[in-house]
């Protein structure tokens, strides 16, 4: 239930912020929410001022206004920030932040994908990459790298739930199942 809430306030946030003339753009939009909902997570004083019904809305008002300074929050995102705290919806900002970069990927054509390879690559062979999966899907790619020593060599590259093995480990585990079955 809690992500279907969370969905529809990230998809009116969207909708909000790819009109055109609007004053924000959506990746600075989710870099502004992810600042506030790591600000929550490691300020307990934060979460008991902004969730605790016991304490009055002119100090709610006042310490949300507070953190969006500090942040940097621009008036949109400070808006948005109001209504779901006036709504009872703040402890929904982590659940907001994931839906509102979902769709917001979706809506925009962005393709995430978490690469994992052997040693570091060096730009040329991430942009090569990149490229690669950019003709392959006809989407803008946004690739995520991480060194996994456990590979031996190439990489493996995840894109949702489906997983590209080019490394090393998984040629071997295929040739493994493919002598065995043969036998």
């Amino acid at each position: 239930m809690s992500i279907a809430v969370a969905n529809q306030y990230a998809k009116a946030l969207l909708d909000v912020v790819t009109k055109p003339g609007s004053e924000v753009e959506p990746e600075a939009v989710l870099e502004q929410l992810n600042r506030f909902r790591e600000a929550l997570d490691v300020s307990q004083e934060l979460k008991e001022v902004l969730m605790t019904p016991a304490i009055g809305a002119d100090q709610k008002l006042k310490a949300l206004n507070g953190i969006a300074k500090l942040l940097g929050l621009s008036p949109v995102v400070v808006n948005f920030l109001l209504l779901v705290k006036d709504r009872r919806r703040i402890p929904l900002t982590g659940d907001i932040c994931m839906m509102f970069r979902e769709q917001m990927d979706q809506r925009l054509g962005i393709l995430r994908a978490q690469v994992e390879s052997a040693r570091a690559m060096d730009a040329g062979a991430q942009e090569t990459l990149a490229g690669r999966l950019r003709d392959a899907t006809g989407k803008k790619v946004d690739l995520d790298f991480k060194v996994n020593e456990e590979l031996v060599g190439g990489a493996t590259v995840t894109i949702g739930s489906t997983v590209y093995d080019g490394s090393v480990r998984g040629q071997l585990e295929g040739l493994r199942r493919r002598l065995t079955s043969e036998s």
